[in-house]
């Protein structure tokens, strides 16, 4: 991996007029939050056994939640960091559609590490003789759950054979003072590294970063095609943000971490160890079982003087949340290749961002009619795991489901616009189908060209602010009703 000098500056003045960069660190991320006002902090010490995910929980899909005073532990917990599109917004300081350009961006124009000698991730050194399960505050989630787990640490990993970093996301539980069990998904980057360390006989160097950069994150949240096994990611989060990621040498490992995170526990998977790892709740809703899974030896930790706990629950709305600009992205730059019409696209809330779209298209004449259904099944094969693509015209708005099921109440007629694509591969984890073989639905709610004109909608004059012609006034309103007679005295 080509990595930049330590002296490199952020942009040069040509590529900053082009290309906007972007502060992404943890921290910065975190002070904007509070400046827009998306944190809440809790007033209370509270227990991470349990008491702090039912919270995270009961509070999902809203403002982040700051847990300063933690049972057991000196260290403070964030979570619902990324769960909303507001907290998203306010995190990166621009609007959802800007996070999308940038993640679009990021394949396309990686930017490689710069390398430091100096890291904040690196202000306390432990190398021995540390209790990982006394240092970080990882959260008991669930009462079935089989033990605590660390949710939001990112795994970077250098392939064996290819030498290229791999970022993403693993769940880690912990099962001793120095050793976590790693969860490996089938059809994973790590898993296929994993396997050729295996095969060579050899443990793989691993580095688990908690509360890293912003555009490392969003990087770690993307999967399967758009992000080929051959892209260095710690580039490709480079891209992200416009600027090289600032990295450093781990301590005891052979590795590159990213020098702003908050922790990092360096060590190797074991290929010869296997431990129970799981049950524990997954995005999906439903509590993945306990499994045999490798073993990683932790060899050192590293920290901040006083760090911040990322904690991600399983069944939670952040942990899609990450990947739905990913995908919405990927989807985008594939429909509009494919199909010119394409103007947006949504992956909806319900559909957990990952299984719904809705995909927004324009017709301007007649030869594009028919185009909405390529979009749908272009869409199908752009993302594995979407099960339903819906695609309405210009004037749905996407992001309301309300306009969405108007579209499909008014537009679509079940006889002729629905599209069903048989035997398809999707998610294993969705139990309606056979281990990830089911049948994925397309729906036209769109209408033909000649017909826009007898579907347009009553217009009505538009009213700038209109809220701001009203104010709060019970009294007004009780003089005015209770004026009136009874009828029925």
């Amino acid at each position: 991996m080509r990595v930049e000098p330590a002296n490199a500056g952020l942009l040069s003045p040509a590529r900053a007029a082009s290309n906007s960069a972007l502060d992404t660190r943890f921290r910065s991320a975190l002070a904007r939050m509070a400046r827009a006002e998306r944190v809440l902090t809790c007033s209370r010490t509270i227990d991470p056994h349990l008491e702090i995910a039912a919270t995270m929980k009961a509070l999902d899909g809203d403002k982040a939640l700051l847990f300063p005073s933690v049972a057991g532990h000196d260290v403070p917990v964030v979570g619902n960091l990324l769960c909303s599109r507001e907290n998203c917004e306010a995190a990166f300081g621009v609007d959802f559609r800007e996070i999308r350009d940038f993640v679009d961006r990021a394949m396309g124009e990686p930017i490689a590490p710069r390398l430091v000698k100096k890291a904040p991730v690196q202000e306390i050194v432990l190398r021995k003789d540390f209790d990982i399960r006394k240092i970080v505050p990882a959260l008991f989630h669930a009462p079935n759950d089989s033990g605590r787990f660390v949710t939001a640490g990112i795994v970077i990993v250098r392939d064996p054979e290819t030498g290229v970093y791999n970022a993403s996301y693993h769940r880690l539980q912990l099962h001793g003072p120095d050793r976590l069990g790693v969860k490996l998904d089938y059809g994973r980057h790590l898993r296929a590294a994993f396997e050729r360390a295996k095969r060579r006989g050899i443990p793989l160097t691993v580095a688990v970063c908690i509360g890293a950069d912003l555009a490392l994150h969003f990087t770690a949240a993307t999967m399967g095609s758009q992000m080929p096994e051959h892209t260095d990611e710690l580039a490709v989060a480079g891209g992200l943000a416009g600027h090289p990621l600032p990295v450093v040498q781990a301590v005891s490992q052979d590795l590159l971490v990213p020098a702003e995170a908050e922790f990092v526990l360096e060590g190797q998977m074991l290929v010869d160890e296997e431990e129970m790892e799981g049950p524990f709740g997954e995005f999906i809703g439903f509590a993945a079982p306990g499994a045999p899974a490798p073993v990683l030896q932790i060899s050192a930790v590293t920290h901040r003087r006083k760090p911040i706990y990322h904690a991600i629950n399983g069944y939670g709305r952040e942990t899609i949340m990450l990947r739905k600009y990913v995908l919405e992205a990927s989807l985008l730059k594939v429909l509009r290749a494919a199909v010119p019409i394409v103007k947006d696209a949504e992956m909806t809330a319900g559909g957990l961002h990952r299984f719904h779209a809705v995909v927004q298209v324009e017709k301007k004449t007649t030869q594009h009619d028919g185009l909405q259904r390529n979009a749908i099944l272009a869409a199908f094969g752009a993302l594995k795991d979407l099960d339903l693509v819906v695609v309405v015209d210009e004037d749905i708005d996407i992001r309301d489901p309300l306009d969405v099921e108007y579209a499909l109440a008014t537009r679509m007629e079940a006889s002729r616009d629905l599209i069903l694509v048989p035997g398809a591969r999707g998610h294993e984890y969705v139990r309606a189908g056979n281990n990830g073989i089911r049948t994925k639905l397309g729906i036209d709610a769109s209408v033909p060209f000649e017909e826009k004109e007898r579907f347009r909608r009553v217009e009505f004059s538009r009213i700038d602010q209109p809220n701001r012609l009203f104010v709060s006034d019970p009294a007004v309103a009780e003089t005015l009703f209770g004026a009136a007679e009874s009828v029925l005295e």
